[in-house]
């Protein structure tokens, strides 16, 4: 029992440092990062006149978990891969160097963890962006979706809708993102002899914008279906009666094409977009 003793209260003060520093760590993020987005949207676009402009659109227009949504995917990817780092520590590989193939499973971790908070959000935004116009519209704004949706089909089969494919997109695009950005920044310190902090910042825009384009291209139809599905009818109305369904009744109507529509504006959009992100 004396040899337990000490393991324990090892453990408990491990339990307790990691949740300081993870304490720490999401008020930096909370308090920090919707400066950061502002920063990031003034740096990429020329949409916004200026920082309060910006700042209020973002509002307006996405909510204030727009301003939220990176801290989630960066915070979860770096978990996932300071545990994969620990467990490659050897004497061998004493810095625990992560191979590719983590870095894709680091990404599909946070991912997944986005998927949480981006499939609820993205279908409110869907329903009312899609909804009828003037006396016939269906919403009166996002917390009258909400409410509507869940009433409908309670939240799981209301709100969350779509929810399977929107794990697969975030898993996909997250686990490309990170594995792209990762390969591209190694390779460049290898080829010139240099550290990765050395690597100029527009070099490193340059690849998180390619990382971007990648995201898009390895996870566009996952998208695509998403979308179908959660702009679906309601009730008797609706057209797909789950994922599997969404994705033939796409490729016997519309074609391998019908999985790509619109994937030119959003790979014009990803670039700046993904390149501020990794600039920051």
């Amino acid at each position: 029992m004396s040899d337990t003793a000490p393991e324990k209260g090892s453990f408990k003060r491990t339990l307790k440092d990691l949740f300081a520093g993870a304490a720490g760590g999401v008020a930096q993020v909370l308090l920090g990062q919707p400066f950061d987005i502002v920063k990031v949207r003034l740096q990429t676009t020329s949409q916004y006149s200026s920082a309060l402009d910006g700042a209020t659109q973002i509002l307006k227009n996405e909510g204030p978990t727009a301003f939220y949504k990176v801290s989630i995917q960066f915070g979860a990817f770096h978990y996932a891969r300071r545990q994969l780092s620990a467990v490659n520590t050897s004497p061998s590989n004493p810095t625990g160097q992560l191979s590719y193939g983590q870095y894709y499973l680091s990404g599909a971790f946070a991912g997944i963890a986005n998927s949480v908070v981006s499939g609820p959000i993205e279908h409110v935004r869907i329903r009312l962006q899609t909804q009828p116009h003037g006396t016939a519209r269906l919403y009166n704004g996002p917390i009258d979706c909400v409410r509507k949706l869940s009433a409908h089909n309670g939240i799981l089969n209301g709100l969350y809708r779509g929810e399977a494919v929107t794990i697969l997109r975030e898993a996909q695009a997250y686990g490309l993102w990170f594995l792209t950005f990762e390969w591209l920044m190694n390779a460049d310190a290898q080829r010139n002899h240099i550290s990765r902090d050395e690597i100029s910042q527009v070099r490193v825009a340059t690849y998180g914008g390619l990382a971007g384009e990648a995201l898009w291209l390895g996870s566009y139809p996952f998208d695509v279906v998403k979308s179908k599905m959660q702009s679906d009818g309601l009730g008797a109305e609706r057209k797909y009666e789950n994922m599997r369904d969404c994705f033939r009744k796409t490729y016997r109507g519309e074609g391998l094409r019908g999985f790509w529509k619109g994937i030119g504006p959003t790979l014009l959009r990803a670039m700046p977009v993904s390149a501020g992100t990794f600039a920051v």
